[in-house]
């Protein structure tokens, strides 16, 4: 399943442009702002999948009858550039636990793009949903290895996989390794240049929300 959110009109639309724009990029607490916002609007797409049951409210009035979430999702993200997308899924889910990824990415002496992972911190993802949030999904390659190294170790109940923008390349691998996750994208985009970025993208959303890296 790939749920594409920039084939509904909504505001999400708004924030997406805002963060392709390249004058509102210099503004980085915008830009880390409004891919929190996509965060939130994915949520909340994400949550109308997920099963509850119901449940009563004491009101100063009586009981009103409601629904809860039968399970809380976990909310993981891939290092560093997730968090802003991560904050806003946490922010609609706010009884989530969390994992976080430590990956990157590296050029091999032959020109050949490798992944490197170094980092994994997670509670229990026996049974459990779990949302992997990272705000670029180029060629795929880090999402499959981060996703993989979860469901080697734990088998997951459900995998829904969140991105602001998104090649087809790298849907086409994503889909190739993990068959069964779910795909939340706010839009996909054609190309991708030699060097993984995604055309016409936004750039490297790290950078945009953290500065320059060495």
């Amino acid at each position: 399943m790939i749920f594409e959110l920039s084939k509904i009109n909504s505001l999400a639309n708004v924030f997406l442009s805002e963060l392709r724009d390249e004058h509102i990029q210099k503004d980085a607490m915008r830009f880390r702002r409004n891919l929190e916002r996509l965060g939130e609007f994915f949520a909340f797409e994400i949550s109308k999948t997920l099963e509850y049951e119901p449940t009563e409210t004491q009101t100063p009035l009586g009981i009103a009858p409601c629904v809860k979430l039968k399970q809380q999702p976990v909310l993981a993200t891939i290092l560093r550039a997730g968090l802003p997308l991560h904050q806003g899924l946490l922010n609609i889910f706010d009884q989530a636990e969390s994992a976080f990824i430590a990956a990157y990415r590296t050029n091999h002496k032959s020109g050949k793009l490798e992944i490197r992972m170094e980092y994994v911190a997670s509670p229990d993802l026996t049974d459990r949903v779990v949302i992997m949030a990272d705000p670029m999904l180029a060629t795929g390659l880090s999402m499959v290895l981060c996703c993989k190294e979860l469901i080697r170790k734990y088998k997951l109940r459900e995998l829904h996989i969140v991105s602001a923008i998104a090649s087809t390349e790298g849907i086409r691998h994503v889909r190739a390794n993990l068959p069964k996750a779910k795909l939340w994208i706010g839009a996909i985009d054609e190309e991708m240049t030699s060097k993984a970025y995604i055309v016409p993208g936004l750039g490297d959303a790290g950078d945009l929300a953290y500065g320059l890296k060495q």
